[in-house]
């Protein structure tokens, strides 16, 4: 089996996009926002003037010149915000989670202004004509942006353009199903083959060519590709997967309707790849910052190394990154110097089930400064310097030796299509412990499919833990 070995691409992560940008469709989306708040601010400036107008007049800073008038807005604006009331599709019809957002904000304006001034404050019919009249100009004011709307769609206007993805014989069904939402145009449709991992490069640069903002997908044609979702992602486009006969948990997803079923959709952050690229940013200040505060600890672990064994105080081995991309991996040496030599002859007493790793508790290539380094991983803190030149990263799936590599079947390589790391799932989980690759790549495929910059802190934190506590370590 042949692997690249040129320089690692980080633009070829699988979370990673070519150029961070916005969202596909983030100006029809924004537009419709603004102007639901826009028409949101102006029903409750209406409805206060008219409150404090039509009722019993009582002076306090409530009424007079409308000092407060900023704060009111800021609460309501805020609680509407709060209740989902300016998301897309059927939230700004909600109309029973209107009352519930206003009835809170007036309750807690009159807690605010008992708290300020408990002795004045505006007459109970000033209240009473204030809630009543922000919840009828309110939702007034939203009947009206909507039917608008949807006469600006029904003459093809301000339509999303989308790409449909399913099985020949359900396109027909599945279309019908997208038309009844009447906001979307539907660009094109390719059945489900143009996911496959032959096909995806150029499916997702004509998707970009066409300008899709979003793609309904069925779940048949997804669910044994589960990791597109990332491809749809770093192109800006939001997925949709079409709902069908069994119900199906995809990861990052969140629940929504078309045509009034049930469905699942993986949304796009605004800044596309803006998390990513945090990510790399973290990875470079911190491995910077780490190497620098842990030199003299290198210097005397060089120095140990030295006086147990002869030999080098590095062990530089070739590891598979990207995409099969060979690079070179530094580690304290913890073995003797043939060891790999040694190994061919240890194959027999490999402990993992499967045979793709090899893992031996007691192997006796391991020097005894060695066994000291690997209980506590220090012998992975060369790999600072992997992370600082962008081969890998803190947080990601191990890259493994080529002799592991070489035993892969076809569904353990999308541990491949994202940068390698020094700590991963698998580290945190009991590491030597797992004696199955399967358990391994279940790991690994948990860690991609949920990737977040809060899982990547969190599996810090737990190999902190781990390391001081020397679970599976050997």
């Amino acid at each position: 089996m042949a692997f690249m070995s040129s320089p690692v691409n980080l633009n070829a992560d699988l979370r990673s996009p070519s150029v961070t940008h916005f969202r596909k469709g983030f100006v029809i989306g924004w537009s419709r926002v603004a102007i639901l708040l826009l028409a949101d601010i102006l029903s409750i400036v209406v409805a206060w003037y008219l409150a404090v107008t039509v009722g019993t007049r009582i002076e306090s800073a409530w009424t007079i010149d409308a000092k407060l008038l900023p704060l009111i807005l800021a609460i309501k604006i805020s609680i509407l915000t709060a209740r989902g009331l300016y998301k897309a599709g059927n939230s700004r019809r909600d109309y029973f989670g209107l009352i519930k957002a206003i009835s809170l904000s007036e309750g807690l304006l009159l807690l605010i202004a008992f708290l300020l001034e408990p002795k004045a404050y505006i007459s109970r019919s000033t209240f009473l004509l204030s809630w009543f009249l922000s919840l009828l100009l309110i939702s007034i004011g939203r009947w009206v942006v909507d039917a608008g709307l949807e006469a600006i769609r029904k003459r093809g206007a301000v339509r999303y353009p989308v790409f449909l993805i399913s099985e020949v014989e359900h396109q027909e069904k599945n279309l019908k199903l997208i038309e009844q939402e009447n906001r979307y145009n539907v660009i094109g449709v390719a059945d489900s083959s143009c996911l496959d991992k032959k096909n995806r490069e150029k499916t997702f640069e004509s998707l970009r060519k066409m300008g899709i903002a979003e793609a309904f997908v069925s779940w048949r044609a997804i669910q044994k590709r589960l990791h597109v979702c990332w491809y749809f992602q770093t192109a800006g486009i939001t997925l949709r997967i079409l709902p069908t006969d069994t119900n199906s948990f995809f990861p990052k997803s969140e629940s929504w309707t078309i045509g009034g079923i049930p469905s699942l959709t993986v949304p796009v952050p605004v800044i596309v790849g803006g998390d990513y690229w945090m990510k790399r940013c973290f990875d470079f200040c911190c491995s910077s910052l780490a190497i620098l505060i842990l030199s003299p600890i290198y210097l005397l672990i060089a120095l140990f190394i030295r006086l147990d064994s002869p030999g080098p105080i590095f062990f530089r081995q070739t590891r598979i990154g990207l995409y099969g991309r060979e690079f070179k991996v530094w580690k304290f040496r913890t073995m003797v110097q043939n060891a790999s030599q040694l190994q061919a002859k240890l194959e027999a007493q490999n402990e993992m089930k499967d045979g793709v790793l090899f893992k031996m508790k007691d192997d006796p290539r391991i020097t005894k400064v060695g066994r000291f380094l690997r209980a506590y991983s220090l012998d992975e803190l060369p790999q600072l310097f992997n992370v600082l030149v962008g081969q890998m990263s803190i947080v990601g799936p191990r890259p493994l030796p080529v002799r592991d590599v070489e035993k892969f079947e076809e569904k353990h390589f999308i541990r491949q299509e994202v940068l390698p790391g020094i700590t991963g799932l698998w580290q945190v989980s009991g590491r030597s412990d797992i004696t199955n690759f399967d358990d391994v790549l279940n790991l690994d495929n948990y860690y991609i499919s949920n990737w977040s910059i809060w899982l990547d802190l969190r599996i810090i934190l737990q190999t902190v833990r781990v390391v001081l506590q020397k679970t599976g370590a050997y």
